[in-house]
């Protein structure tokens, strides 16, 4: 079910060496596309590896009314297709909405911009940081935590020199996932960028290829973003393992 379309791939598309995918990143708009797609997925693993460790310490260390349910919308984006993630965008920061109309007085632009793939690869990958981050915070002792507040260290200096060190590599292994998942994300991207210049990522460029009949070119981009995707997945199995061999 993996291997044999893989190789399905890679054979098609580099069948004539390196011929289809130097046409491929020739053609217009093919190099921006993917530069976006890195940046893009970049800054959504950074982000989302803070975020994600803040939600996750928020649900293992406090007990409040609606934590159960702020977990279950944590699960959420497994669950929603990612085209109804791209229509919800559209619906909350399109141009007619109130949101987007009074970010765009300012000058924002969300829907239909950089800044609406930047959110739409946000919303899919926040759980793989959280989900990521917090069996490892749950396995922590708090006692180590009260025994610095004891001694005078406040909550902030507790958190960054206590609990980060141990959780550091499970944030890692987050981040990288949420960067690999981000790379490949089509559905909710198509429908938020509109599929217009200058928001047009790897994927979505893959899709246009297919449209026009160009499979082998097809194939030669997404064996590179298997290649780059592929290659952190190996490395976070690779982290996890090692951590696991330390405790």
């Amino acid at each position: 079910m993996i291997v044999l379309p893989l190789i399905a791939v890679i054979t098609r598309g580099f069948s004539n060496g390196l011929a289809a995918l130097t046409s491929a990143l020739s053609a217009p708009g093919a190099i921006e596309a993917l530069r976006l797609t890195l940046i893009a997925a970049a800054a959504t693993a950074l982000l989302n590896a803070i975020f994600g460790t803040l939600l996750a310490y928020v649900l293992v260390r406090f007990r409040f009314p609606g934590r159960t349910l702020l977990s279950a919308i944590v699960d959420l984006p497994f669950a929603i297709p990612t085209l109804v993630t791209g229509v919800m965008l559209v619906a909350l920061y399109g141009p007619a909405s109130p949101i987007g109309g009074m970010l765009g007085a300012y000058g924002i632009k969300v829907a239909f911009a950089p800044l609406g793939v930047l959110l739409a690869m946000l919303f899919v990958t926040l759980p793989f940081v959280v989900r990521t981050v917090q069996p490892v915070l749950s396995e922590l002792d708090p006692a180590e935590e009260e025994a610095s507040f004891s001694l005078g260290a406040g909550a902030w200096t507790t958190f960054v020199r206590i609990v980060l060190p141990a959780l550091r590599p499970a944030i890692t292994a987050g981040a990288l996932l949420a960067f690999a998942r981000a790379l490949g994300e089509f559905g909710a991207i198509v429908v938020i960028s509109g599929n217009i210049p200058g928001t047009l990522t790897a994927p979505v460029y893959i899709f246009q290829l297919v449209n026009q009949f160009r499979f082998e070119e097809a194939a030669a981009i997404a064996t590179l973003l298997f290649a780059i995707s592929g290659s952190v997945v190996l490395g976070t199995e690779w982290l996890i393992r090692t951590k696991r061999s330390e405790s």
